[in-house]
């Protein structure tokens, strides 16, 4: 599979994720479809077969029904609130794109109708995380809680290191200066802002990484804890949430 960013808006991203053996592509959060379609232009034998929407947010679905006027293909989204949805998709649903399989994981939180979406294929995977996960960090909770939001930190957990981030901000550079306030004697997160003030696009990072540079998915660590509250009886979701109180603050 080739994957590729489309910088968006100020500093979004959407994605195309093409399949080499059937030539069928995806857009993954198009909000701006003319970006989208020039993209594609870099491969003239690929044809769009449908729409990934990880949320409603209007800068990740606000692009969907302009796309659609031109390429009536599915769109799949986490609820009937995604513009132009006409696919909804729940926990571990699949989607096939040519020889492509697409999993949806539902990580509510950011929004309730998240969807992250996972393709393991031969030696490749990667995970489309919207506004879930950044690299080092985390979206904000517009309508669930620290509970869920951990919830979904977990789901991601458990994916296999080598899983490439495809996030939806870039935000890298200011999420790790807030993970440096965090955890000031982290070496993986320093190495990782020297890079990350070099290279401009940072997408894609990877599991491997985040768990190393990355607070939001590292609350569950005893040493990390102490730092964000001095609560022994708290729980992972309870530290998780008064994290993200600090970063929303920062």
């Amino acid at each position: 599979m080739i994957i590729k960013p489309v910088p968006c808006l100020k500093d979004n991203y959407a994605y195309l994720l093409l399949d080499q053996k059937s030539k069928q592509a995806a857009a993954v959060d198009p909000v701006e479809p003319d970006h989208v379609l020039k993209a594609l232009e870099a491969y003239p034998d690929y044809k769009l077969s449908m729409i990934l929407t990880t949320h409603h947010h209007w800068d990740h679905a606000g692009g969907n029904p302009k796309l659609l006027e031109t390429h009536p293909v599915t769109c799949y989204g986490g609820s009937d609130k995604v513009g132009g949805v006409t696919q909804i998709v729940k926990d571990k649903d699949t989607i096939q794109l040519g020889d492509l399989t697409i999993k949806a994981l539902s990580t509510s939180g950011h929004t309730m109708d998240h969807i992250c979406y996972f393709i393991e294929h031969e030696q490749d995977r990667a995970v489309f995380t919207g506004d879930c996960l950044f690299s080092s960090g985390s979206g904000r909770m517009f309508e669930g809680s620290p509970e869920n939001m951990w919830n979904a930190m977990t789901k991601l957990l458990q994916l296999p290191d080598d899983t490439k981030v495809y996030f939806g901000h870039e935000y890298t550079v200011s999420n790790l200066k807030f993970a440096q306030h965090v955890e000031k004697d982290n070496q993986d997160i320093k190495e990782k802002m020297e890079w990350a003030k070099q290279a401009g696009c940072t997408t894609p990072s990877t599991i491997a990484n985040e768990k190393l540079t990355n607070p939001f998915l590292r609350v569950n660590l005893p040493q990390v804890a102490k730092l964000i509250t001095d609560d022994e009886n708290a729980s992972v979701s309870d530290v998780w949430g008064k994290l993200r109180k600090m970063k929303d603050n920062f």
